[in-house]
């Protein structure tokens, strides 16, 4: 299991999804300016600017955050946390809380389940969570999006007024708008991070070149942080594309990426590929570090609580 060695007593359920849900809210805090730049060149060029946002070009992950902070104002980079931290606890929760069980359930209870196994559990709960999250991902994504200049007109001043509109202008369709590519792409994402993490972490174990501890947990994310990045990403900016267009742009996501494609080439997939590796495997990190200890942490205090009652 993820996070646990083979004599440990495994952490109850509700231990597993308030720490997954509150370390990714850790995540999010740390790495929310990578994932904004990442928005940024994933949708740069897929529309003409207008009036202030006309010269403006992003140009790498720390020079799309300078030419933000610069045009925009300090704030702009954490365009969207809101949105955000409410899909963490909505979202990793289920997708990284849930997973152990579910593969538990697949495998029958076995020790040492097989690849397939821990592929098929990290798709059903990645799959899980995004239906459960999507609306929280659409604003995160549109406020991400939105500039923040004069002259630009905004379409959300906040977060619930943004679920509102969404709501008022697109009906429950627009709230889970993209439902399809970003079930995919989580798919993809949740096994492939989920799964890497586990199969690292088990073989530098197994080989005994680092103890279960935060030198292998950091090993284990970065290297499942690459990974993913490398499978996932050019879903990533189908889903960030085709949920951050207005109404009648794109048909569906299969025209969306027909669309980059004819007109930005096969490159047009891979947009923001640095900062999303970046995003990603410090991302990984700061998580799968700060699950480990919190799920230690719980579990001490649970069984201090045990003592004392």
């Amino acid at each position: 299991m993820v996070g646990l060695k083979p004599s440990d007593v495994p952490p109850p359920l509700g231990v597993k999804v308030l720490s997954a849900g509150t370390a990714a809210c850790f995540a999010d805090l740390v790495t929310f300016p990578l994932d904004t730049a990442k928005v940024r060149l994933q949708i740069q060029g897929e529309k003409a600017t207008v009036g202030a946002a006309e010269g403006i070009r992003y140009r790498g992950v720390f020079g799309t955050i300078s030419t933000m902070i610069r045009t925009e104002g300090p704030r702009s980079i954490y365009n969207g946390l809101v949105a955000g931290l409410q899909r963490q606890m909505a979202f990793a929760s289920i997708r990284i809380g849930l997973y152990d069980n579910v593969k538990d359930f697949y495998s029958g209870g076995k020790d040492h389940a097989s690849v397939g196994i821990r592929i098929l559990a990290g798709c059903t709960t990645g799959a899980m969570a995004v239906s459960c999250a999507q609306p929280t991902d659409v604003v995160k994504v549109r406020f991400q999006a939105q500039q923040n200049l004069q002259g630009v007109a905004r379409r959300y001043n906040g977060t619930m007024q943004a679920y509102r509109q969404i709501f008022q202008l697109e009906g429950l369709k627009g709230l889970w708008k993209g439902t399809l590519p970003n079930i995919t792409r989580n798919a993809l994402v949740n096994c492939t991070e989920l799964v890497s993490y586990d199969l690292i972490k088990q073989a530098i174990l197994t080989r005994k070149l680092l103890s279960d501890n935060l030198p292998c947990h950091f090993v284990s994310a970065f290297g499942a942080g690459f990974i993913t990045t490398v499978i996932a990403s050019p879903v990533d900016v189908v889903k960030t594309r085709y949920m951050n267009s207005p109404p009648g742009q794109y048909k569906s996501a299969i025209n969306c990426s027909w669309t980059m494609m004819t007109k930005e080439g096969p490159t047009a997939f891979y947009k923001g590929f640095i900062p999303s590796f970046l995003r990603l495997g410090s991302w990984n990190v700061v998580m799968f570090v700060s699950f480990e200890q919190l799920k230690r942490v719980m579990m001490v205090t649970k069984k201090k609580y045990e003592t004392t009652t």
